[in-house]
């Protein structure tokens, strides 16, 4: 079993849904990671936060083989701060409030340790962080898996063009790919990438209700979303679908397309987990068990 870093933000979040509105509750995109990925494998945990973040969190990720020595606390400082509505039909939000704080002079901090690790999950942040975490790890980890956001291809494309040239497996979603490539079909934009970077093992385009595809540029997978009934909070939904697809792949160490398709899986499965309650509480209670019946369930489902 390898072992995952991660390097992202951690927020306290206010969210307005159809299914209701909660307000001061943990997010960001390490700590939505760290909690799904950690279903599977050990996770080292780079991010920075005021001290009005909540303890017990940070006691919960203790519990749950997730090392915080990387986590930094700014006394007297306040967290990042995200406020969003969702529409009714969840695919789309408006973002109500924004206030980097503590995040805005993010320099993240790796544990000697942590730069053994042999998973890195460079989560949504600034490309240039993304870049300094690369440098900072001496040798280059086994697998470096990346993430990215509409707000940075915009700001920064070269930056971000750099951080995908030296990842191993992309992760985005169609709407950013055609953005990132100006390509109008997701799949065509997907082959422009695979062809400019010539690391990546495989690229990771997340539809929203629609699944996953995934492609190595010489195979294809296509994952629909896992059914469910209702959504109650899609806020970390991608970030609970990346962890959940590190965790299997640390869990397995085995890096092929084959096992891949298989880590998909297992990543809307934890992704499910999130969106069926609001902010991390869908994560916080599991089951190994349950996981792999729900993937027995999805194997049925998808078979014909």
């Amino acid at each position: 079993m390898k072992k995952i870093l991660v390097v992202g933000s951690v927020g306290i979040d206010d969210i307005e849904t159809p299914k209701g509105k909660v307000e001061r509750v943990p997010g960001g995109s390490a700590v939505y990671f760290s909690l799904a990925a950690s279903m599977f494998a050990p996770v080292n945990f780079v991010g920075v936060a005021g001290s009005d973040f909540p303890q017990e969190i940070i006691d919960l990720m203790q519990k749950r083989n997730i090392d915080t020595k990387g986590f930094e606390i700014i006394e007297d400082g306040k967290t990042f701060r995200w406020s969003g509505r969702y529409h009714d039909d969840m695919d789309n939000r408006d973002s109500l409030l924004t206030e980097l704080n503590v995040f805005e002079n993010f320099d993240p901090k790796l544990p000697e340790e942590y730069k053994e690790s042999e998973i890195l999950f460079l989560a949504n942040i600034r490309p240039d962080l993304q870049l300094k975490v690369l440098e900072k790890m001496g040798k280059r980890p086994e697998l470096v898996i990346s993430d990215t956001m509409n707000f940075w291809i915009h700001s920064d494309p070269v930056k971000v063009a750099n951080v995908v040239r030296r990842s191993d497996i992309f992760i985005i979603n169609d709407s950013e790919l055609l953005l990132m490539t100006g390509e109008n079909n997701f799949l065509s934009a997907a082959d422009r990438i695979l062809e400019e970077c010539s690391l990546l093992k495989a690229l990771i385009v997340k539809l929203g209700k629609y699944g996953l595809y995934a492609t190595d540029g010489k195979e294809e997978f296509f994952l629909p979303a896992f059914p469910l009934r209702q959504v109650v909070d899609p806020t970390g939904a991608g970030d609970s679908m990346a962890g959940g697809f590190a965790g299997y792949l640390a869990k397995t160490d085995d890096f092929s397309f084959d096992n891949i398709r298989k880590a998909c899986v297992y990543g809307s499965i934890t992704a499910s987990y999130s969106v069926n309650d609001f902010s991390i509480e869908g994560l916080k209670e599991f089951d190994a068990d349950d996981i792999h019946l729900e993937f027995e369930t999805f194997k049925n489902l998808t078979k014909f």
